[in-house]
């Protein structure tokens, strides 16, 4: 079998990708836990790596929190691109591996909303996240055409699968709780991927390499995805307001400041559509994505 190493195995991507990869590749993780092969904290430390690896899944970053202040910012940078550096450091001792990939994100491309977005979108994010992924692609591209490394990045979406972070975490607690509401029908279109997929992903990507947006072809929206979870939950269906009422609300929560749950740039996050095209990946690698509400599961 050939090694794989996989940085950020840990997080969820790795809990729900790990029993997939080790179907097929011998692997060994890097990460903050003591169950890695490897702990260390790359943002910090160059890693020792001793064993020469055929591939590397680099999926460690940081992400889903907003910072509030310079230090919380810098963490962006300190993970996503200072570790992706010393990892590199590190390959470069240990032997330079036929092909790596990295997990990237949609939001590089800096669009709050749009339909089946490219990947020739511009990449105008300028979050912390968005700019401190941004570097790490263009530190991987120039190392890898140096080093003869297969780069492969990914720009996955919303990443569903069992104890998902983010967005999708918070309407699966919010429909457990009872108090979780769709606005005007719940008709809002996000892009979601089942985590899944980028174990599938891999060996197609070994040998061809290139940039990827990758997600569900079907594009449910938010109202079935919500009502998915409720069943899967026993729970109601998740009532749907107007949105003058979701206005109200959301005004509301601005007068009160960060303490609030909700304000006026949820509520435009919850009632636009941003859509992201799996074109090129279905094209070019012969990829087809797990259908996200045959597949996932709470």
């Amino acid at each position: 079998m050939k090694k794989l190493l996989f940085t950020g195995a840990s997080g969820f991507l790795g809990y729900n990708i790990r029993p997939v990869l080790e179907k097929s590749y011998d692997v060994h993780t890097i990460g903050l836990t003591d169950d890695d092969d490897i702990k260390i904290n790359i943002a910090k430390e160059v890693p020792p790596i001793n064993t020469h690896y055929d591939v590397v899944l680099h999926a460690a970053g940081k992400a889903h929190t907003v910072p509030k202040t310079e230090d919380e910012k810098q963490v962006f940078y300190d993970v996503n691109y200072q570790g992706t550096v010393n990892l590199c450091k590190a390959l470069e001792s240990a032997g330079i591996p036929k092909s790596l990939v990295f997990i990237s994100t949609v939001a590089v491309y800096g669009c709050e909303f749009g339909e089946l977005i490219t990947e020739t979108h511009p990449l105008e994010g300028d979050s912390p996240y968005a700019k401190s992924k941004i570097m790490a692609e263009e530190y991987l591209t120039k190392w890898s055409m140096e080093h003869g490394v297969v780069l492969s990045i990914l720009r996955p979406s919303l990443l569903a699968g069992r104890n998902a972070p983010g967005n999708l975490g918070a309407m699966v607690n919010g429909i457990k709780k009872g108090f979780y509401m769709n606005i005007a029908g719940g008709r809002v279109v996000k892009s979601i991927l089942m985590a899944e997929d980028i174990a599938r992903l891999l060996p197609l990507l070994e040998e061809k390499g290139g940039i990827y947006n990758v997600c569900d072809t079907r594009q449910p929206s938010f109202g079935e995805i919500s009502e998915s979870v409720a069943r899967q939950l026993e729970r109601r269906k998740p009532i749907s307001i107007p949105y003058w009422m979701a206005w109200c609300m959301a005004k509301v929560g601005d007068l009160l400041g960060s303490k609030a749950p909700f304000n006026s740039y949820k509520l435009e996050k919850m009632t636009k559509s941003l859509t992201f095209s799996n074109e090129k990946a279905r094209r070019e690698l012969g990829w087809e994505p797990m259908d996200v509400l045959d597949n996932y599961k709470i």
